[in-house]
């Protein structure tokens, strides 16, 4: 069989072996680290604490941290602390003049913007940490049994907590130096799957069970419907707009080069699942304000509660939103046209040069519309998932974050154990000899 052969291949090739090894090694502290209690408290009184994480904002929290978050762990806080200083440290970026000087000086702003991402980071866990407590305390109180308070225990559990996230920052980090694949984003991924056949059992046993949900028929249209989306998913992350580029016959000495026409692919996701963490994580800010209270306000209600309509309308408009503003920072149409005009290439009735740049961003702003469109609609898809009666557990993985997370990763770390097998004159992992493409807009930013 093919699998069987490319896994030997893989075994092969020491360098590979060795950085699924540490990956897998990662995964696995990872995983222990989700399950380490904080000090003082009983696992036994957090039953209203996961009931509490079984659907809205707080499930997704809870899916990012790996089961983290509802288990009252060491990592209960994850990895969201870290993108939101991300978030605004490249929101900094376009609106302040010396974030704007720091993004141009190269690999030594980059490690001064990282550094204060890293400083910014342990502010917003210092004050999402006391609200965690503030939270655990009340479900603890609802469940009717007790916990440790006072101001050494909420000083000591909000240091662990703080350290925590920070180590699963490291451990992220660590994995995409030493590992395959992006750490932080295969870190997020792992917390997905852990959730999945626990999701799966849960829809099978309520479809089986109620006599009115279709039973096994109904589970099994479910999951074609939910291969489609996947299928979806990866058209997205893999979309590309094609343009013709001609280049310029040269003769040097005896020999003659260009001369031949090429294509230059422009992503319709240029982004890829950035825009979604982005709004994610705006959107998760009343949740942090709200912890511990049994009755919010009205309109915080609204923004929290996922399958509501002002939700779903305001968590799409950031997508859109937060679409174009992520390919602007990170497509650069004007290096592009330039390193075309250093080769003697051109678009054909293109002139080089000014008019290849603006060319180019015009076609780049044309195609991002409807690839952030397509990414708002994927977003919403658990709430059309819920208003079919599906579980909220299983639903979350009909779109949203959760999916195409779970593709862009795949792929992405698909793509890299490929590029090993090939440079190592392998065959790859398609059997037809394409090759596979991963996403451009990745997390490997952070």
């Amino acid at each position: 069989m093919r699998l069987i052969e490319t896994i030997k291949n893989i075994w092969k090739i020491e360098d590979l072996k060795i950085k699924i090894g540490i990956t897998l090694l990662f995964i696995l502290i990872y995983r222990f680290g989700s399950f380490i209690v904080l000090p003082g408290i009983d696992p036994a009184s957090l039953v209203n604490l996961k009931s509490q994480t079984s659907g809205g904002l707080l499930a997704l929290l809870d899916m990012f941290s790996g089961g983290a978050f509802s288990n009252a762990s060491i990592f209960a806080l994850g990895i969201m602390p870290y993108i939101s200083a991300s978030i605004v440290v490249q929101l900094l970026t376009i609106a302040v003049p010396y974030f704007q000087k720091m993004q141009k000086e190269g690999e030594s702003g980059r490690r001064r913007m990282n550094q204060i991402t890293r400083y910014l980071t342990v502010a917003i866990l210092l004050l999402q940490g006391p609200s965690y407590l503030i939270n655990i305390h009340a479900q603890v109180q609802n469940a009717g049994a007790t916990m440790p308070t006072g101001f050494f225990f909420n000083a000591s559990s909000t240091l662990i907590l703080c350290a925590g996230s920070m180590f699963v920052m490291w451990l992220g980090e660590r994995m995409t130096d030493k590992g395959i694949g992006n750490g932080i984003s295969m870190l997020i991924m792992i917390g997905i799957i852990a959730r999945l056949p626990q999701a799966l059992t849960q829809e099978l046993i309520t479809r089986m069970n109620d006599s009115g949900a279709g039973g096994l028929v109904m589970f099994l249209v479910e999951i074609v419907i939910f291969l489609v989306v996947i299928g979806a998913a990866i058209l997205l992350v893999q979309g590309t707009r094609k343009i013709p580029v001609q280049y310029a016959k040269r003769v040097v000495g005896n020999k003659q080069y260009g001369g031949v026409r090429q294509y230059l692919p422009l992503k319709v996701n240029a982004a890829g699942v950035m825009p979604i963490i982005f709004a994610q994580a705006i959107m998760m800010v009343p949740v942090m304000f709200t912890l511990g209270s049994s009755n919010p306000g009205g309109f915080i209600r609204a923004l929290i509660d996922t399958q509501g309509f002002w939700h779903n309308f305001i968590l799409a408009v950031f997508i859109i939103a937060f679409t174009y503003f992520y390919t602007a920072i990170t497509f650069n149409h004007n290096q592009i046209a330039e390193e075309m005009k250093r080769n003697n290439g051109f678009i054909p009735g293109v002139k080089p040069g000014k008019q290849t740049a603006e060319y180019i961003d015009t076609i780049m702003s044309r195609i991002v519309l409807p690839g952030s469109i397509f990414l708002a609609v994927i977003a919403i898809m658990p709430a059309f998932a819920r208003f079919f009666k599906i579980t909220t557990g299983f639903s979350q993985f009909f779109g949203g974050t959760s999916l195409l997370i779970l593709v862009g990763v795949v792929l992405d770390t698909l793509q890299q154990i490929e590029s090993h097998l090939l440079m190592r004159h392998y065959d790859g992992l398609l059997k037809s000899g394409g090759r596979i493409k991963g996403r451009s807009g990745s997390m490997a930013a952070y």
